[in-house]
Parts: structure tokens; sequence; C-alpha cells
């Protein structure tokens, strides 16, 4: 993943989670621009700090460079709804969400 891409994914990632470079920063026990510095340019962070920044945003490693998910906390959510449906409700299900990405 090219560093263009990383903050990208960062970037996309808290915004989905609707909280603030700076909030996110703090909450991760980092400085208040910590994250900003991150998706400035300016810093990678450390793997300690990208496994703090996973955890807080509720996701794997895996799930941060699975690009091909838009939001995995949503997609994990909708995963953990659909165990222990029928067979003819996965069917319904999955038809819905067919005809939604056609859209």
């Amino acid at each position: 993943m090219e560093k263009s891409d990383f903050i990208k994914r960062l970037v996309d990632l808290r915004v989905a989670k609707g909280v603030s470079a700076r909030d996110m920063s703090l909450s991760i026990g980092q400085s208040a621009g910590y994250i900003n510095n991150i998706e400035n340019g300016v810093n990678y962070p450390s793997m300690t700090a990208f496994f703090y920044i996973c955890d807080y945003l509720g996701i794997s490693p895996k799930d941060f460079f699975d690009t091909e998910t838009a939001n995995p906390t949503k997609a994990h959510a909708l995963l953990a709804a659909a165990q222990g449906l029928s067979d003819e409700q996965l069917d319904n299900l999955i038809s819905i969400a067919k005809g939604l990405n056609r859209r």
C-alpha cells in the first residue's frame, strides 16, 4: 500500500467513525496533532501505534488494508446480525444486498 493510499484509508475510516483527528490522537494516548501529522504525510505510525489505531477504529490490521470494504466496522456488524438466520433469511438478505449494490 502506497503512503497516499494509507493516508486516504486512515482518513476514510476516521471520518466513518465520526471522530476528529485531534480526538482520535488523544484517545490513543498521543499528542493532539499526532493523527493530523500522519494524515498530512509528515509521519507514519509505529507498529504499536498502528495497532492502537486499529483497536480504536474497531478493526483488525487486515481490515485496515482491505480497501475493498469501505466500512469494515459496519460489515462486521452486518455479518454478526446475519449469524443465526435461516437459509431462507440469508438468501433474502443476499438478494437485498445485491439489489442495493446495483444502485
